[in-house]
C-alpha cells in the first residue's frame, strides 16, 4: 500500500539548498522539471513524539550516521557549517548543521534500536 515517503524541506534559497544536497552530501537525484531536483533519501524511519497543540504536526529532519565524529570531520572538510557542538542526548550523539538557504537540520549517531533496516 505505502511505497515510500516524500520529505519536503522549505527553503528561502532553494537553489543553494539543492546544491548542498547534490554537491556536498552527494545525494542521488532526478530532475523532475527544469532544475526541480528530487533527492534519493537514505533509508528512513518515522518517530512520533508527543507535543503541545502548537507543535502538533511539526516535522523535523535528522540525518543518521554510524560514526558521528568521522562524518562531522568529512563534512567540515567540505565546508559544512555546524550550528552546535556534539551533545550526548542519551538516545544518541547529536549535532546541528546549516543547510544553505534552508535553516538547520540534525545529524546524529543513534544509540537506540533503529527501524530503517527492518525487512
Amino acid at each position: 500500500m505505502i511505497t515510500g515517503a516524500h520529505t519536503i524541506l522549505y527553503a528561502e534559497d532553494a537553489d543553494a539548498a539543492r546544491a548542498f544536497f547534490r554537491d556536498v552530501l552527494g545525494l542521488a537525484y532526478v530532475d523532475a522539471n527544469n532544475g526541480w531536483l528530487i533527492f534519493k533519501s537514505p533509508p528512513a524511519e518515522l518517530a512520533v513524539h508527543p507535543a503541545d497543540v502548537p507543535d502538533s504536526g511539526k516535522a523535523e529532519l535528522y540525518l543518521m550516521c554510524d560514526d558521528l565524529e568521522a562524518t562531522v570531520d568529512e563534512l567540515r572538510s567540505k565546508g559544512v557549517e555546524f550550528t552546535s557542538d556534539v551533545t550526548n542526548a542519551g538516545w544518541g550523539l547529536l549535532i546541528m548543521l546549516r543547510v544553505p538557504g534552508a535553516g538547520q537540520i540534525g545529524l546524529y549517531q543513534p544509540r537506540h534500536a533503529t527501524a530503517y533496516d527492518l525487512p
